[in-house]
């Protein structure tokens, strides 16, 4: 407090320092800070030698300066941008004498000495200058030679010095992860003795709770950043070690345990995810994450929520191959599963070939065909050549012949029995609906890196696709009859059956009964009150005049929504840089200037409370220079190898700025309304339309609410579509009164 006030009081009262000098108090240990001025032009090491003349140190080039904070990252050529006037310094060891010490105290024969040297190496191990420097030093194979080997000799001490074992163990585990996280080292370099030592950790029943989080923050990297790790750490665990760090009441524990089963999911050959996933329910891992991380007493976190969507998208993915797969008109087993279909609905037995003529069973079957509701009576296996929904939509059929029987032989006797133009088709509803539950869902696409939307209803049940359709096509058949649906109105019925699953869905039921009720209480009765109270908060009159007031309105509402997005650039927006460890996010920071005239951008150390300030984002980007925006897939980051290029969630976020010499700086928004609003204001700034969804909403609710404002005084009053005619000129002017 005491060097802040001084500098506060000393520098910044004066006038304000040239751009290139910033005013900083510089610590060492032992001696008065000092209180100079940093000319940002001047080399670095010119800098420090000045420091380090200051108070007669010698051999200047040993010394380096790092910020006095929390961080106590070291100051380089490449982020000395980021050193903010009243800002506290340290002189400290250069990095590489610092990854020197670090290097050779880890091997110290003292105990104390060796887990002191740790803990500081899993701080310092944060900044990627000293990690490049450790790294050098071969200092990750040191640590997994400690890893492979070192904990054998440790075993003896752990029984009497327990506490300092898992210790020392947790600070070389974390030290080794945050190394890994600069991206400096291949994953593929690491020995199978390592994997075996890091999963060992995971799989002995008690272990120290950081050690079991950075193993398993370890296994979950390797699987991801590695095929050939994959193997070895599918070799060495398997779901049912997993399993009991879900029973626990550490939530961390058990999201690193989730995560850990997502990436050997996502990263399993496809031959072999059906089979993961008959484990995955020989297990109960579905019921155990519904009763301890569900249905537990506590919160759920976003990363967990985020686990828990991807297991979900990774499940439902498993119907890929079926929905992709066409039916083979001329396959007998596929056949028998119509026939099944049929001898349920009609309680008939098949037929031997000698009972009646060949022309009488084909008018039979074709007759039933036509009551099952498949448009090809004669051949219903035509249907399902669809893809998608293809074979999928005869799996669910048949689920729901079996197992809820009454329902479906109900539903297709109540449509046998009505009028051809009225009965709803019970084998094409089927189709179309499994087609709509597959979008719904967004079967067969990767998981999003940012989504946490994940449904409780699904883990309540070991099928919760099957019983989700035979739900949704009860709801189907109801509404038909509510809606006294024709054949005519088969696509307005699908349409309205969309809204009420996605209106049920939203609100998120904890059980796929409660999201039956839902459906229940959405009739089409409710469905068309709702539609009107929406149409009527957005009331839009079509008359020629009011048609005229909004067109005049407009300009001014634009206006209005191109300051909002301007204002909300200058306020700044804190991005993520995707990685494959999620966990360890890194930020970074954009803002418009105030004048408009410069984007200003940095690097963050953690995501930000409030706004960043200008003077501290290094880096600017001239709006005079920008050339073009571009989203989507055209961005050059979505063009990349990667998960991210199939990624569609990622893509639709996906932004970037092209600026001189075909430079780019590119976004991912955290979510659709901060990427409407960096886009519309983008697109502003270099005079362009703003196009975004957003804009369009707000639009439409400003002008809306600008019209009813100026029409108050109308209300109850008829308005015409043309103006009044100008009455007859009066035969006489008697009834005009003269004043004077």
């Amino acid at each position: 407090f005491f060097y802040r006030t001084l500098i506060n009081h000393s520098y910044l009262a004066a006038m304000p320092p040239p751009a290139d000098i910033v005013k900083v108090a510089i610590e060492w240990p032992g001696a008065f800070p000092k209180l100079m001025e940093i000319d940002q032009k001047k080399p670095l090491s010119s800098i420090i030698k000045e420091v380090c003349d200051g108070w007669s140190l010698g051999n200047h080039e040993n010394f380096a300066l790092q910020h006095a904070d929390t961080t106590n990252f070291y100051i380089t050529e490449k982020n000395r941008n980021e050193i903010k006037n009243g800002a506290i310094l340290r002189l400290t060891t250069s990095p590489a004498q610092t990854a020197q010490q670090l290097h050779e105290r880890i091997q110290s024969s003292s105990m104390d000495a060796k887990l002191e040297a740790l803990k500081d190496l899993a701080t310092s191990s944060r900044d990627i200058t000293f990690a490049q420097e450790f790294i050098n030093l071969d200092g990750i194979s040191l640590l997994t030679q400690m890893v492979e080997s070192g904990t054998e000799r440790y075993q003896k001490l752990q029984k009497i010095m327990k506490p300092c074992f898992g210790d020392m163990l947790s600070f070389t585990l974390t030290a080794f992860v945050e190394l890994m996280d600069h991206g400096i080292v291949s994953w593929d370099t690491f020995s199978v003795a390592f994997i075996k030592k890091i999963a060992s950790y995971v799989n002995k029943s008690s272990m120290d709770v950081a050690v079991l989080q950075r193993s398993l923050a370890i296994l979950e990297s390797m699987v991801l950043n590695s095929h050939d790790l994959y193997q070895k750490v599918a070799q060495e665990i398997t779901i049912g070690q997993l399993i009991p760090h879900l029973q626990g009441n550490d939530q961390d524990i058990q999201t690193y345990a989730v995560a850990v089963i997502n990436a050997l999911f996502l990263k399993a050959p496809e031959e072999k995810r059906q089979e993961m996933a008959n484990i995955l329910a020989q297990k109960q891992l579905r019921s155990i994450i519904l009763s301890h991380v569900i249905r537990s007493n506590r919160s759920i976190n976003s990363e967990m929520a985020h686990q828990l969507y991807v297991h979900q998208v990774l499940t439902f993915n498993l119907l890929e191959d079926r929905m992709m797969t066409k039916m083979d008109p001329q396959d007998q087993a596929q056949r028998d599963i119509i026939f099944e279909l049929r001898r349920i609905a009609f309680d008939v037995e098949c037929e031997p070939n000698n009972s009646g003529s060949i022309e009488k069973r084909k008018s039979m079957y074709t007759r039933d065909y036509k009551k099952l509701g498949f448009m090809n009576h004669v051949n219903p296996a035509v249907d399902f050549t669809q893809i998608p929904p293809g074979m999928l939509a005869l799996d669910n059929m048949l689920y729901f012949a079996k197992h809820h029987q009454d329902a479906y032989i109900r539903i297709v006797l109540e449509n046998s029995s009505r009028e051809d133009k009225h009965e709803c088709p019970f084998g094409r509803s089927s189709i179309e609906l499994t087609k709509m539950l597959c979008e719904i869902l967004k079967v067969g696409e990767l998981p999003s890196e940012t989504c946490h939307d994940f449904h409780p209803m699904f883990f309540t049940h070991d099928r919760s696709f099957e019983e989700f359709f035979c739900s949704c096509i009860q709801l189907l058949n109801k509404t038909w009859k509510e809606m006294r649906a024709t054949s005519e109105d088969f696509n307005k019925v699908m349409q309205v059956v969309r809204e009420q699953i996605m209106r049920a869905l939203n609100t998120k039921p904890n059980s796929l009964d409660q999201f039956k009720t839902k459906l229940q209480n959405l009739s089409y009765t409710e469905i068309l009150k709702l539609r009107q109270s929406e149409r009527m908060n957005q009331e839009d009159f079509q008359s020629p005049p009011i048609v005229e007031l909004r067109e005049k309105i407009q300009p001014e509402i634009m206006e209005l929504i191109k300051q909002q997005r301007l204002n909300r650039l200058c306020e700044g927006t804190c991005f993520r840089k995707i990685s494959s460890r999620r966990r360890q996010d890194k930020f970074w920071y954009c803002r418009l200037s105030p004048n408009h005239k410069v984007l200003h951008y940095g690097d963050l150390e953690e995501s930000p409370q409030g706004e960043v300030p200008h003077d501290s984002l290094q880096d600017k980007l001239p709006v005079a220079d920008i050339k073009a925006v571009v989203t989507g897939k055209d961005c050059p980051h979505m063009k990349e190898k990667g998960a991210l290029k199939q990624n569609k969630e990622v893509q639709e976020l996906a932004f970037s700025v092209l600026y001189e010499s075909d430079e780019y700086l590119n976004f991912i928004a955290p979510d659709k309304h901060e990427y409407c609003v960096w886009t519309d204001g983008l697109n502003a700034l270099l005079g362009k339309e703003m196009s975004s969804e957003l804009s369009k909403t707000d639009l439409d609710t400003l002008l809306n609410m600008e019209m009813k404002l100026r029409l108050l005084d109308l209300e109850n009053i008829q308005i015409p579509e043309a103006p009044p005619p100008i009455p007859k000129e009066p035969s006489n002017y008697d009834f005009v009164y003269d004043c004077n």
